[in-house]
């Protein structure tokens, strides 16, 4: 499977990955402009970016960019080489394991674009779901049977209730309780407040329901209705506050390289040792057995 293959079937996953490019490499560095990688939430690696040494910077550095969600150009270099200063979106490592060479590796995440659960069958949520697609994010058209509603919510950013009556109450607790970080309710500014009275809120709950909904910028049609309330998710979304798309909390720990001082991050790919119960970590197979010889005294 090519990297261009594997970086579809993550993204029809949802699973967040982060696609390194090398673009300038100096020798003796074993990777070349146009080598490319996917690295995981986990630290590991698919596909070839630079040696052992090499590898533990990008990884180290890619979980960063997942984690903030902004493409960075990665230069590696060796120990004593800092010809190349930090500015905005580029970083500097400086690798003591490194034999020479420098390698700069462009590093891009992919992120699972926010998922918008709209309700209602209206003109404002027809045009919430097509402005959705403009703008890439993945819009979810919810219906109801029989009065009854069926919500899917993994994986949702934001919950939309368009629909002008129904069970507006019932979507607003079912995406409460789920944690949803923003639902919008359009209905009017008494309407909206009776349905939330109804609900008996408390004051944490009550600021993730937003009535009336969407940006003031004086919509009147459907059209601009539904940008408004683009807008609003927008916001919340670049404030951080509907939350990280990305597993943060499966990403590995970090440990120090006991020989040449490396932070390395841990994850499957990682070389460690077990030696009287105590684990170490390193950056290459040489640190490894470097240390493994000093401690046993072969």
């Amino acid at each position: 499977m090519t990297i261009s293959e594997r970086a579809a079937q993550l993204l029809a996953a949802r699973t967040p990955f982060v696609h390194a490019t090398v673009v300038r490499a100096g020798p003796p560095a074993s990777a070349y402009p146009g080598d490319e990688a996917i690295l995981l939430a986990d630290g590991t690696i698919e596909g070839f970016v630079g040696g052992q040494c090499a590898q533990n910077s990008v990884r180290k550095a890619a979980l960063g960019v997942l984690q903030a969600g902004e493409s960075v150009l990665l230069r590696v270099l060796p120990d004593g080489d800092v010809h190349f200063p930090e500015s905005p979106g580029a970083s500097v490592v400086v690798n003591p394991c490194l034999s020479g060479g420098s390698l700069e590796i462009f590093l891009a995440p992919q992120l699972p674009p926010p998922v918008i659960q709209v309700y209602g069958a209206t003109p404002i949520a027809a045009a919430l779901i097509q402005l959705c697609g403009v703008l890439g994010y993945e819009a979810r058209e919810v219906s109801a049977g029989d009065g009854r509603v069926d919500l899917e919510l993994a994986d949702t950013t934001a919950v939309v209730i368009a629909s002008h009556g129904g069970p507006e109450a019932e979507i607003v607790r079912a995406a409460l309780d789920h944690g949803i970080g923003y639902i919008g309710l359009v209905a009017s500014k008494i309407r909206g407040a009776s349905i939330l009275d109804s609900l008996d809120l408390n004051e944490a709950e009550r600021a993730r329901v937003h009535t009336p909904v969407g940006l003031g910028i004086g919509a009147k049609t459907p059209a601009e209705i539904a940008v408004s309330i683009a807008a609003e998710v927008i916001a919340a979304l670049r404030r951080g506050d509907l939350g990280q798309p990305m597993p943060v909390t499966s990403a590995p720990r970090d440990a120090v390289d006991p020989v040449c001082g490396m932070t390395v991050a841990v994850g499957p790919a990682t070389e460690h040792l077990l030696l009287a119960d105590v684990e170490y970590w390193f950056c290459s197979p040489g640190c490894r057995t470097a240390f493994a010889g000093g401690e046993t005294g072969t």
